[in-house]
């Protein structure tokens, strides 16, 4: 609940602090006398829009401080904000047109510090369209008056889900053109690599094979030349060493010192042989197809295109055509992929379709209970004439279900039924809230509710049944209400005053908590429009029969 407000510099306020108690505060006052100008400082504290209008005349800044006493909130949990201790919310506004705000000290932007404030206070006045004004609050607390959160929040998981599926196959269908293109540019270029067949290190085989080519006729006369001065001709380099090694051969058999180079030159002998063998081997190898020159140009032009478009080696070519297989089969993998999301988006509407056709079967249903208790409170309202209906029209699936929920209205036999940020009245905008907020209060989780002149327009024993709920409504949570109705005020669990007094020269706005002879003297005023024994008298006789 709201413990403490400070305010300071606001309006026409200098500095006051009020303290409130559980159940039912009531502030009454003048007409004129700042009873709005504190709730309205409130508001600013829980992220309603600040100007620097606010800012009293000769200040530079005003602040607002407000401390509820709830441990552990989940918002701020959700914020990473410790309130284990409860909640202190502070703002400031500058004449600069800045505003601050922080929670538990820590500074927040006025998005987090509304999302708190609309879970800690509820308002309403005459002219406000608050929280029940709003169809999808109005569906909220149907569904939390009747335990259907957990079926909300099991269709609203579904449908994310379905969200996703159709965002996720809108994107592959998206790209559905520019995928077969792709394949068709990869299936292509894989065709061509493959039909090269090039190999590891062919590009450099075949340009060493066209150098032969392209020097056969020197080779050959330089590998027939070879040959004959190693072997074949007259006075070769073979017939010269058989000479050679029959002297040698003789002066061994004299000088057994030769026997070292003749060994030498005997084992030289077979290596002549050997290399005029493999010389003669190399004169087939030069005798050519001349059109195979040819082919290896043509070949390696072929290489040479593939590296162009592929990559600067054949190593690349082949990784490049590994690359386009994978991406091949991702593709095609993509449109099998799309088959069965698509037949998950089913199987996922379908389900989406019955979990929200059975919650809004447990709505209608639910309705028809509530409707009766709100009619029944509103005649005790002085509304006996008046209708209540819950309209639950279909509407495209969403988050919350097939459902447009929304609270009708008529004051009068024969009106036809409007939306309650329709109806024009104050006074019965403020009944209905009051009589839908007694029926709904256990499932409105909202601490704090505040009623603006609730009384306006109404008396006697209707004031009386307005006073009754108010108090009922406190026993469930902490109720602030500004009231002209000394029925309401007699029944205030707390009671203050406000008052416009003359400070130095200036207006300023001051809080006084009544108790005893005050309290009778003020409910005294509020009967009569003065204190009179008459006033006074009757003044006891409220607040004896509300004890």
């Amino acid at each position: 609940m709201l413990r403490e407000l400070r305010i300071k510099n606001f309006a026409i306020i200098d500095e006051l602090t009020v303290n409130f108690e559980p159940g039912l505060n009531v502030l009454t006052g003048e007409t004129g006398a700042g009873k709005s100008i504190i709730i309205g400082a409130l508001g600013i504290a829980l992220g309603q829009r600040a100007y620097t209008e606010m800012i009293k005349t000769g200040s530079t800044e005003a602040s607002v401080e407000a401390y509820f006493d709830i441990p552990n909130h989940p918002v701020l949990e959700n914020m990473g904000i410790d309130s284990s201790n409860g909640i202190i919310i502070r703002r400031n506004i500058s004449l600069a047109g800045k505003t601050k705000a922080y929670i538990n000290d820590t500074m927040v932007n006025v998005q987090s510090l509304s999302e708190l404030g609309k879970t800690l206070v509820d308002v309403h006045g005459q002219h406000e369209h608050q929280s029940l004004l709003s169809t999808e609050n109005q569906m909220r607390l149907l569904d939390y008056f009747g335990k259907l959160e957990k079926d909300r929040e099991a269709v609203s998981a579904l449908f994310d889900e379905v969200q996703t599926l159709k965002k996720q196959i809108e994107d592959l269908k998206h790209s559905v053109r520019e995928r077969a293109q792709r394949l068709d540019l990869l299936r292509f270029q894989i065709n061509e690599i493959d039909a090269a067949s090039v190999t590891e290190g062919e590009d450099t085989r075949l340009e060493e094979e066209r150098a032969i080519l392209s020097n056969l006729h020197r080779l050959n006369e330089l590998i027939e030349t070879s040959y004959a001065l190693l072997y074949s001709s007259e006075g070769s380099c073979l017939e010269k060493l058989s000479a050679v090694l029959a002297n040698l051969k003789e002066m061994s058999s004299i000088d057994k010192s030769v026997s070292e180079p003749l060994e030498l030159l005997e084992s030289a002998m077979p290596l002549i042989e050997d290399a005029s063998l493999s010389l003669r081997g190399y004169k087939d190898k030069y005798d050519i197809d001349p059109e195979r020159l040819s082919q290896v140009e043509d070949r390696l032009e072929l290489i040479k295109n593939l590296k162009r478009k592929y990559g600067d080696t054949i190593s690349a070519i082949l990784k490049y055509r590994e690359d386009a297989e994978k991406e091949v089969q991702s593709i095609e993998m993509s449109d099998e992929s799309l088959e069965t999301l698509e037949n998950e988006l089913r199987e996922k509407e379908a389900q989406l379709n019955k979990s929200a056709s059975e919650l809004s079967e447990k709505r209608k249903k639910l309705s028809k209970n509530i409707e009766s208790s709100i009619k029944a409170a509103l005649r005790k309202l002085a509304l006996e004439k008046s209708e209540f209906k819950i309209d639950i029209r279909p509407a495209p699936v969403s988050s919350t279900g097939i459902d447009t929920v929304e609270f009708l209205f008529s004051a009068n036999t024969g009106e036809a039924l409007k939306p309650l940020g329709k109806v024009a009245s104050g006074g019965e905008l403020s009944r209905i809230m009051l009589a839908i907020k007694s029926t709904l209060r256990d499932a409105d989780d909202i601490p704090v509710v505040i009623f603006d002149e609730v009384d306006a327009g109404i008396g006697g024993k209707t004031a009386q049944n307005v006073a009754a709920k108010l108090k009922e409504i406190s026993k469930n949570r902490q109720v602030l209400c500004i009231t002209h109705l000394p029925q309401i005020a007699s029944l205030a669990d707390k009671h203050f005053l406000i008052e416009k007094a003359d400070k130095k020269g200036r207006v300023c706005v001051m809080v006084k908590e009544l108790e005893g002879k005050d309290r009778q003297e003020e409910i005294a005023r509020m009967l009569s429009g003065k204190v009179t024994e008459t006033s006074l008298k009757h003044a006891q006789e409220i607040l004896t029969r509300s004890v």
